[in-house]
């Protein structure tokens, strides 16, 4: 601590720092980054330049590691780093929040996490959506009982001609872990489990494909989030993922592509209950369906939506001082990872997987 203030160092200074780390610890007046670092120092020199907070920019983390004045490290680097980042930064010491999906594997996640409660230290997340108005209040009006018993969750995660950095990192196997199901699957999965109040899996089946950019120089595009397409690079991670999972709380059924050959996309969950059921705009508010009185009503609940990285930032420095495990802490979010596991097993060996 400096002045009452945790002291912090942001490792990786691409898109995600950019558009939600960096603006939300900004704003705080609780925290310090002392560092900004990226193994490509003009990453880290220009969030220098965009954040005053800023104090130093770096390529090698283990400066901030051996620094006994930094508290706690951010882990925004591509899955490839998130593991052995996440342990060092534990064993000198740090607070650590890591950004999803923890790792490539669930028993790589299980490492980290053994590491976390062996050095004492919180281990955090990014599972964003936790922190997100419209998700904590789901969660609330099922733990009330304003579902009744949920039974089934349908989500929908489909785009169009829009597979991100095409022959880059997102699309490369080694370097992503996979493709649309590890990159957007695992939001959804975490958030439908949070609001069921944590769930253990029961069966898992799943098919991915990859059919739209065989050929990458022949694939046409409507946009592309993260870069340009790399024509002499790799895609063999798929664009396109379907699936149903059984669970003890209710089965979950999805659709999810970064590319399709329909002009539409779709970003919402459903929750079917047996009193009521309501559906999520991913990001955005929900409609609640109650059969109270016998007739089915719709209810549209105002409420303000603030920031959610902006609520997971003030979660975790909270955490920090309190020494709290959150609902951010990484033993709460392994089934969220271990269904990722599952799932890829079974669109590998085409067949459903049981757990029990």
């Amino acid at each position: 601590m400096r002045n009452d203030k945790v002291v912090l160092c942001i490792i990786g200074c691409g898109k995600v720092s950019d558009f939600a780390h960096f603006p939300a610890l900004s704003k705080r007046k609780d925290c310090i980054i002392k560092y900004a670092c990226d193994l490509i120092i003009d990453r880290a020199l220009q969030r220098k330049r965009e954040y005053q907070e800023v104090e130093n920019a770096i390529t090698d983390y283990h400066v901030a590691l051996q620094d006994p004045e930094v508290d706690a490290v951010y882990v925004l680097t591509p899955v490839t780093g998130h593991k052995d980042i996440t342990i060092e930064a534990l064993r000198a010491g740090k607070h650590v929040f890591c950004e999803k999906p923890i790792s490539y594997t669930y028993e790589m996640a299980c490492e980290m996490a053994g590491e976390a409660e062996k050095a004492g230290k919180l281990l955090n997340i990014g599972v964003c959506n936790r922190y997100h108005k419209s998700v904590e209040l789901l969660e609330q009006m099922n733990r009330e009982g304003a579902f009744g018993r949920i039974y089934h969750v349908y989500c929908s995660f489909r785009s169009y001609r829009n597979i991100p950095q095409l022959g880059g990192a997102y699309t490369t196997r080694k370097l992503s872990g996979g493709g649309v199901l590890i990159d957007w699957g695992i939001h959804f999965f975490d958030l439908i489990f949070y609001v069921l109040g944590g769930v253990n899996l029961e069966t898992v089946t799943c098919d991915t494909y990859s059919e739209l950019a065989k050929n990458i120089a022949d694939y046409q595009y409507t946009e592309m989030y993260a870069g340009p397409a790399q024509t002499d690079g790799i895609n063999d991670v798929e664009e396109f993922v379907s699936g149903y999972i059984r669970t003890d709380k209710a089965s979950v059924s999805f659709n999810g592509a970064w590319a399709q050959n329909i002009d539409e996309e779709e970003m919402y969950i459903d929750f079917l209950g047996d009193k009521g059921g309501a559906r999520l705009t991913y990001g955005g508010t929900f409609e609640f369906f109650t059969t109270q009185n016998g007739v089915l009503q719709r209810v549209e609940p105002k409420y303000d939506i603030p920031t959610h990285y902006e609520v997971e930032s003030e979660a975790f420095m909270q955490a920090i001082r309190s020494g709290e495990k959150n609902k951010a802490y990484i033993t709460n979010i392994l089934e969220s990872q271990k269904v990722l596991d599952i799932l890829y097993e079974s669109a590998e060996k085409r067949k459903e997987i049981s757990l029990q």
